[in-house]
């Protein structure tokens, strides 16, 4: 089996567990861009950063960072994790990205999604009631423009009308394109019939539960036809190495927990989380991939084989553990 094995953060500044203060947005974003140079030195294959817009999360416009670590490295990929296209004019994201794949030639992708929190809608003036339509149609935007230089585009309930403009700059090659969702049906079998690879959040109970989705996406796209070899399923979830077993465990209990308990606030299908609920997602069935090098590889293994996953898996790491990373 040949995985490719991602990072990816979302650039969060929850206080550190060692003074209790929060690290400011501006080192944060320092940082990444530290992590991303010593992940190529290391030969890992991609690195993803996510899009928010609230306190906690340090990283609005991941494609700055990107196209700034794409200067400063030679090999690995990079990526968003994801663009919020509801809330985003398709044709910044496409401009954004060619430029950067004009630095990085080859190595830039786009991971698109809906946004599993909702402030960029009141803050850039969208509705949350059309979440759905409002990606559906800026997705269908993106992806036409990504394939033909002269966009013709009929004027969309979300989208203005575009008569035969052109989009610049061109890539070589189209920009790879994915969807990521946390396991909408719906989301499934839309990225199926699209013919899109799709990236699934695996971040809470047992992996295994996804496999009739995968499932799903496979059978829906060979049913209208799509190929599925151009059409890989990836997978996104949390997790630390150390060398310690014990210790990575220990490790990253404290950042995983603010976090958790931080959305539990959020969103009434969250609790907080207990040691007790840490300990079984960190092991052989829970979705979070922590311990040591022999341990997580044997895990994600386990988990990639048993669901089908024929591409990459992206193992978000938290602020906490930075300094030990570097």
């Amino acid at each position: 089996m040949n995985i490719e094995l991602g990072i990816s953060s979302f650039g969060e500044t929850t206080p550190l567990e060692t003074t209790g203060k929060a690290i400011s947005h501006d080192q944060r974003i320092r940082d990444l861009l530290e992590e991303i140079i010593l992940a190529d030195k290391l030969n890992i294959d991609a690195f993803a950063i996510g899009e928010h817009h609230r306190k906690d999360f340090a990283v609005s416009a991941p494609e700055i960072i990107l196209a700034a670590a794409a200067s400063k490295t030679k090999q690995i990929h990079l990526s968003s994790a994801t663009t919020n296209l509801p809330t985003i004019n398709p044709i910044r994201v496409y401009e954004q990205y060619a430029t950067m794949d004009a630095i990085a030639p080859g190595r830039v992708e786009i991971m698109a999604g809906r946004g599993s929190f909702t402030e960029a809608f009141d803050l850039f003036g969208y509705d949350l009631e059309n979440y759905d339509e409002l990606f559906i149609e800026k997705l269908e935007m993106l992806l036409k423009m990504n394939k033909e230089e002269i966009l013709d585009w009929p004027k969309g309930k979300f989208t203005p009308r575009v008569d035969h403009k052109g989009i610049y700059p061109r890539t070589k090659k189209p920009i790879p394109i994915s969807v990521a969702t946390g396991g909408s049906i719906e989301s499934t079998i839309r990225t199926a019939e699209l013919g899109l690879p799709i990236v699934y959040a695996i971040i809470g109970g047992d992996p295994l539960h996804f496999k009739p989705l995968i499932k799903l996406y496979r059978r829906v796209a060979e049913k209208v036809g799509n190929d599925l070899t151009k059409m890989p399923i990836a997978a996104h979830s949390w997790g630390w190495l150390d060398q310690d077993k014990e210790k990575a465990i220990k490790d990253y209990f404290y950042p995983t927990k603010l976090l958790v308990d931080q959305i539990s606030t959020e969103r009434p299908q969250w609790n907080g989380m207990t040691y007790e609920q840490y300990l079984e997602s960190v092991g052989e069935n829970g979705a979070i991939f922590v311990g040591d090098s022999e341990t997580v590889a044997n895990k994600i293994i386990k988990v990639m084989e048993e669901l089908g996953l024929l591409d990459s898996i992206f193992i978000y790491r938290l602020l906490q553990c930075h300094m030990k990373m570097l």
